[in-house]
């Protein structure tokens, strides 16, 4: 499983992720799925649009072309896939499977799919706890037996996924993962809480950041966003403070 990319945030991304050096890309691939056509999207002249495209024939494309620097783009096939795809100086494969897609044969690559790998495995231990204590409770179990056998597994699994969020995005603050990674953590926390928030994790990561992360367009953005929410809520909250102190006693909260 491959996080895709929500096609509004397409802009920032390709925009935020890239280095400043002219780069040629070769991408080589195979898939079980139907035949169709595929398409290569990143940035250009500061619009998100196809930059290259081909066949799916008989399982296998191939896409040749030059970019103006290493960039994150992403492989689009109609209906059935969108995945991420770094491009850089390099003979890069794509291998799409029925349940798993993957981009290797270059660093960035690599390493970006490794790291997707970590992710999604920890999100599926943490969903096959939760299959687990609904399987044990169907079949009897205390449920202070399942609360024993299955917190202290989940208490856990949010630590090992911010320690790994947080360790990939801090060695790789000047390149193109950094800022890509820390858009899916950012992502993941708006899907949470409605608006950009600035959590305990993303302030570690900023104390830690280089002026070169600290200066990415999309990471700028976001903390900008975030601090600038906090700053109102904390008004807000103060305002209401001093109103309820403003109230005679029995009208008070």
């Amino acid at each position: 499983m491959i996080r895709i990319v929500p096609a509004f945030l397409l802009m920032a991304l390709f925009a935020s992720c890239s280095e400043t050096i002219s780069e040629s890309y070769s991408i080589k691939g195979s898939s079980v799925l139907p035949d169709g056509k595929l398409y290569l999207l990143a940035q250009r002249d500061s619009t998100v649009k196809s930059i290259d495209s081909c066949d799916v024939v008989h399982g296998a494309f191939a896409l040749n072309g030059r970019i103006d620097s290493t960039t994150i783009g992403q492989l689009i096939m109609e209906q059935f896939f969108a995945i991420p795809v770094v491009l850089e100086q390099g003979d890069i494969k794509v291998t799409i499977e029925r349940t798993t897609k993957r981009v290797s044969g270059t660093l960035l690559n690599d390493q970006l799919y490794d790291y997707l790998d970590k992710h999604i495995q920890l999100i599926n231990r943490s969903h096959e706890l939760e299959r687990r204590a609904t399987q044990m409770l169907l079949e009897g179990y205390d449920e202070q037996e399942i609360s024993r056998q299955i917190q202290a597994e989940q208490a856990v699994l949010p630590r090992q996924k911010d320690s790994l969020e947080t360790h990939f995005i801090v060695e790789n603050f000047d390149n193109v993962l950094g800022p890509f990674a820390f858009q899916m953590l950012t992502e993941e926390i708006m899907q949470m809480v409605g608006y950009p928030v600035m959590t305990p994790q993303l302030e570690e990561i900023m104390m830690k950041a280089t002026d070169r992360f600290r200066a990415n367009e999309y990471v700028s953005g976001y903390c900008h966003a975030a601090n600038d929410i906090m700053a109102r809520i904390k008004e807000q909250q103060q305002q209401e403070a001093e109103l309820d102190n403003s109230l005679p006693a029995q009208y008070q909260p």
